[in-house]
């Protein structure tokens, strides 16, 4: 599935009522380990077509990296059924992004 750019807007149609899993990662452009972790979650949104994946810049999208307690970043929290189910903070290579949806 496509890489989603989620804000306050769209946030309950694209995470809280999809009926797949959705990957949330909280970014922001000047953050480096956030544009590493960019091509991997490329690589895994092609291997992975039954899971969204959502990006959220915590610059546009405060409210969001709150309601998420993100205080570092890149910050990724798996979400199913509507509910946060795991997290990592910090950059991680595809595998442990792939462990982390299962």
């Amino acid at each position: 599935m496509a890489i989603v750019h989620i804000n306050k807007d769209n946030f309950e149609q694209e995470v809280t009522n999809s009926a797949s899993t959705v990957l949330l990662d909280f970014w922001a452009t000047w953050c480096g380990p956030c544009q590493m972790l960019a091509p991997v979650l490329e690589q895994v949104a092609a291997e992975r077509p039954d899971i969204t994946i959502g990006k959220i810049d915590v610059d546009e999208s405060s409210e969001l990296a709150m309601q998420f307690n993100v205080r570092n970043i890149p910050k990724l929290v798996v979400v199913k059924n509507g509910k946060a189910v795991a997290e990592q903070v910090g950059y991680c290579p595809k595998d442990k992004v792939l462990s982390l949806l299962s």
